[in-house]
């Protein structure tokens, strides 16, 4: 039983600094992926934050165009519609500008 004890004392011994050490690696490894998650994600927010400047840009655009110069919606959209009409009556085909395979 000595023999076996004197052993594993050593072995036990040397163990727990190879733990520690692996514990160490692992804590490592985690904060150098939490750190790539929160530049992802910063990433991420920063695309977010152009796509909605840019969205928000377009809209004042579209109220400055409604407000400012006292445009009537709806006269324009019947203006578009006659256009179509026009197109339609010309023999040109709205949404068949493919030609299909025979």
């Amino acid at each position: 039983m000595e023999g076996i004890l004197a052993l594993l004392i050593p072995i036990f011994a040397l163990s727990i600094p190879m733990v520690a050490i692996w514990t160490k690696h692992q804590q490592k490894i985690a904060e150098m992926q939490i750190g790539a998650t929160a530049e992802h994600t910063a990433e991420k927010a920063a695309q977010y934050a152009s796509h909605i400047q840019r969205l928000e840009d377009r809209v004042q655009v579209l109220e400055r165009i409604v407000t400012d110069r006292g445009y009537d919606i709806a006269t324009q959209i019947e203006a578009l519609r006659d256009t179509r009409r026009v197109d339609a009556d010309a023999g040109v085909p709205l949404g068949l500008e493919r030609k299909e395979r025979v």
